[in-house]
């Protein structure tokens, strides 16, 4: 069974394929198994030895209930991630799963009969996914797509025997909803729905004769629709002239109704039911002035599950459907909450949870008896996570006087932290509408425990979680405006006693990646250095490059290159056309099969920071897509960036 890949990752085509690669005479250029590196030096047993202990914590995430009561959880025991079985909680974790490609989107059927489930994978990180399914009794593995297309949006009809996905098998552009089963091939699927742009299954009715589906156009902007699977008749559910930004969805009891995550006439994301006949809506948490996200509801869809994104932090909520009463929910420590889902015919939630001092791990929450009970544990390399840093949430003041969140993890006495002020390395979220949120990190512990470094994760206008006005902030023409943000943070940090000003690093990875050049461009003097990671270095090139399926969602954002003045705009804002600024050390990290953001954005500002004289450190993970999977590929990098961080520390 062969998976076709979209880019060549052969090291023997590197040269005729990236010239760029070899600009300037004083390159050191290393090929290192998949790895390229360029002026990289050797990484010091003494850097390596105490790093491998942070990088040995692994997590554990919920991915489905199997029929004889245990659970599918992902999690890593080698390079990548995998699917394992649990069958009692803390019982022996066995892995079904052993592939050189993390395994993605794993999916069971509620058809009992079936003995199995499915799962997404792609090759080298191109993001081209693939359908499997994987047999339970025989531990057979069969694709089900074309092996081409991205495929994904697994979701199993009410009675199991089939599941709605979405392709773009049909022009490698738009995302059709198609129909299939685990017993026939891609060719026998059914198309029920063709595409404009970027579509997916939300739910199915109670009686699988119909489809929740969404359209997505931005993250502010999307529309929901039924599908009569019979008729193909297509019908907007909440019509509406405002534009509306919708999270999840799901039929209620009778198929009647629908109830919907949207933020029509809000700032944020409430809870709705919406009637399909009638058109009435009821708000059912208007009091909550936060984003409602992870909507899970019972098999008898009588209760309703969801999280609330309260300034980072997740808060579970229960929901009787029937009485619209408030249930009592578990006591959850501070931190994030996901992977909900319901036992099947039993009022038993799965939970994720992940807090500062713990990593993902899967926990049971029985609705009857009020126990929450831990079903994995996962390893943390040894360390004592009570000295893992408790970040705290601060606001300080922008360049216009918006007030901007950020979380601050506090410096420990480490290598180059003294009495006075600790150096800061201040770490910027992609997206741009992701959120930086108080989750478990080895690495932000590394930091601040080992270097002494204080770590300040800010979200910039356009992140997500604090209302759609927030969110708007960046977009199009107000792009620099988020830039400006971290400008004035570096006012802040002047402003602390505790932090030394003189010693700042940004790091940032995809849209952070994009932050972290912008920021050297305009506040290069007042920075050490920058760690781009997959990052945008000109929006025109990475508008024209990034994979088709993806340009149009972008450009919903970053704005359309192809209007001569925008284009005009974009190109001025670029880091590339303004890389004569770029004067402090920076360290380029990039996979070369990135679908996002393809990887001539990191060469040509690598290539064009060396012409003009900068130091730059480069590396090229064949193997990899937006970021680096495998484990072997993630410790080489966060050794390297480790290393660049002392020479940039210890040079001042």
């Amino acid at each position: 069974m062969k998976i076709l890949h979209p880019r060549t990752c052969a090291l023997a085509l590197l040269i005729s394929l990236s010239p760029l690669l070899l600009a300037g005479e004083d390159v050191e250029r290393v090929e290192r198994g998949a790895l390229v590196l360029e002026n990289i030096p050797e990484i010091p047993d003494k850097v390596v030895e105490r790093l491998d202990q942070y990088q040995s914590t692994r997590g554990a995430g919920f991915a489905g209930w199997l029929p004889d009561g245990g659970m599918l959880i992902t999690t890593r025991f080698g390079e990548t991630t995998q699917a394992h079985r649990v069958r009692t909680p803390l019982g022996t974790r066995s892995q079904l799963t052993f592939f050189e490609e993390p395994v993605r989107g794993v999916s069971v059927s509620p058809d009992a009969d079936l003995d199995g489930f499915a799962y997404l994978y792609d090759i080298g990180g191109s993001e081209f996914t693939q359908i499997h399914w994987f047999d339970l009794a025989s531990g057979e593995t069969r694709m089900l797509t074309d092996g081409e297309s991205r495929n994904g949006n697994i979701l199993w009809s009410n009675s199991g025997d089939r599941f709605a996905y979405t392709s773009t098998r049909r022009d490698g552009r738009n995302f059709d909803v198609w129909i299939g089963t685990p017993d026939t091939d891609y060719e026998d699927h059914e198309r029920v729905f063709d595409a404009e742009g970027m579509w997916g299954a939300m739910d199915w009715a109670p009686d699988d004769q119909h489809l929740l589906l969404l359209n997505y156009v931005s993250i502010n902007e999307a529309s929901v629709h039924l599908l009569d699977l019979e008729s193909g008749e297509l019908t907007e559910v909440n019509p509406s002239d405002e534009r509306i930004g919708y999270g999840l969805g799901a039929f209620d009891r009778h198929g009647s109704g629908v109830y919907l995550v949207h933020n029509q006439g809000a700032e944020f994301r409430h809870l709705h039911h919406h009637d399909l006949e009638s058109g009435e809506k009821r708000t059912l948490t208007g009091e909550i002035d936060w984003d409602v996200e992870n909507l899970a509801m019972s098999t008898d869809r009588k209760t309703l599950a969801f999280t609330v994104n309260e300034e980072g932090m997740s808060r579970l909520h229960l929901l009787d459907l029937e009485t619209g009463e408030s249930l009592d929910g578990p006591d959850l420590p501070t931190g994030l909450a996901g992977g909900l889902a319901f036992k099947p015919d039993q009022p038993v939630l799965s939970v994720t949870l992940n807090t500062p001092r713990s990593p993902s791990d899967v926990h049971v929450f029985d609705l009857e008896s009020g126990e929450l009970e831990r079903w994995t544990e996962s390893e943390v390399g040894g360390l004592d996570t009570s000295r893992f840093p408790e970040p705290e949430l601060i606001r300080y003041e922008s360049f216009d006087g918006l007030e901007i969140p950020a979380w601050v993890y506090p410096s420990a006495a480490g290598t180059f932290s003294d009495d006075e002020a600790s150096p800061v390395i201040i770490q910027i979220h992609g997206g741009p509408e992701s959120q930086s949120r108080p989750a478990f990190s080895p690495l932000y512990a590394y930091w601040t425990n080992e270097l002494g470094a204080t770590v300040i994760r800010p979200n910039v206008r356009g992140s997500s979680g604090y209302g759609k006005t927030f969110l708007d902030l960046d977009n199009a023409r107000k792009r620099e405006d988020s830039v400006r943000d971290i400008g004035a943070l570096l006012d802040w940090i002047e402003s602390r006693p505790d932090l030394d000003e003189d010693r700042v690093i940004v790091y940032g990875g995809s849209y952070g990646g994009y932050m972290v050049l912008a920021s050297l461009v305009h506040y290069d003097e007042r920075l050490l250095g920058g760690v781009n990671i997959v990052g945008i270095s000109n929006f025109v090139t990475f508008l024209e490059n990034t994979e088709d399926y993806r340009r149009d969602l972008r450009r919903a954002e970053y704005g359309d290159e192809r209007d001569p003045e925008m284009r005009e705009f974009l190109e001025d804002i670029s880091p590339l056309n303004n890389a004569e600024a770029i004067n402090s050390p920076l360290f380029v990290a990039q996979g070369y099969n990135d679908p996002r953001v393809p990887y001539t954005e990191s060469e040509q500002i690598v290539s064009t920071v060396r012409d003009n004289g900068g130091e730059v450190w480069y590396l090229l993970a064949m193997n990899e897509g937006h970021g680096f999977a495998r484990k072997s590929n993630r410790d080489f990098f966060q050794a390297a960036t480790i290393l660049f961080f002392h020479q940039l520390f210890e040079s001042d």
